[in-house]
Order: C-alpha cells, then structure tokens, then sequence
C-alpha cells in the first residue's frame, strides 16, 4: 500500500508537494542545477507519478514553494506515506543535496528538522546519508 493509512490524498496534489519539498532542498543552498532537476523528477517517477506529468507537477511545486514559507506544507503528505517510500524521498533529498559532492549547514539542518517532522529514526537517516555521500565522492 503506498500510505499507511487509508486516507489517499489526491495525487496529483500529492506530487506537487513532494515536488515542492525536492525542490526546496534543491533551492535551499541557492544553486538550483540541471541534475537536481533530474533527480527531482527521478524521485517523483520513483513513488508513482506518471513520467509525461512530472514536467507539470514539477512547474506547479515551482509555485507552491515561492509562495510558502515553511516546509511543513510539503511534508504533511509524504509523513503518511508507508516507510518504503518515506525512505524513497529521503534518499532522493540526500542525492540533491549531495549532488554537489558537499552538504553545506542550511541543507544538514533541513534533513535534521525533516527527520523530525516526517518521523524518521537518526539511525536511519544517518545510514542513509553515510550511503548517499560515499556514492557521490
């Protein structure tokens, strides 16, 4: 079941908001590139978005975060995923940030309240990162 409770939001909304935290992450060090971009809509097809609606879905995340200024708008949705693909985004996130071989203070604290708000263990996290990091050096 791809959430945990039986509660499916639409998805189409959903992906904008999943979009829309990829791309805060991309944005948050002020150098949104062309990979990001990529695996932005990598991680969207990973979880079930359609390939010819995520150039859609990605415009509409575009809006929704220059227009919100706090991320739990974003993470609402994807804390009610099933932890299979909570792990997913997670992993996608890291590859953002470590897709310029380096995680600056602004990204670590992004994933830091990010492990808070959508309810992943440290551990995991931390495995999650260790991984990410040494697949981008």
């Amino acid at each position: 079941m791809f959430f945990k409770n039986n509660k499916e939001p639409n998805k189409n909304e959903f992906f904008t908001k999943v979009a829309a935290l990829l791309i805060h992450a991309a944005k948050i060090d002020e150098n949104f590139s062309k990979e990001e971009g990529e695996i932005i809509k990598q991680a969207l097809i990973k979880i079930g978005a359609k390939k010819n609606e995520v150039e859609k879905i990605i415009n509409e995340g575009k809006i929704i975060e220059e227009n919100s200024n706090q991320i739990l708008n974003f993470t609402r949705e994807v804390k009610n995923m099933d932890e299979k693909n909570k792990i997913k985004i997670i992993e996608s996130l890291w590859q953002i940030i470590y897709s310029n071989k380096d995680a600056d203070i602004y990204e670590t604290n992004l994933m830091r309240r990010l492990a808070g708000l959508l309810y992943i263990d440290n551990k995991i996290m931390g495995d999650i990162k260790d991984r990410i990091k040494k697949e981008n050096s």
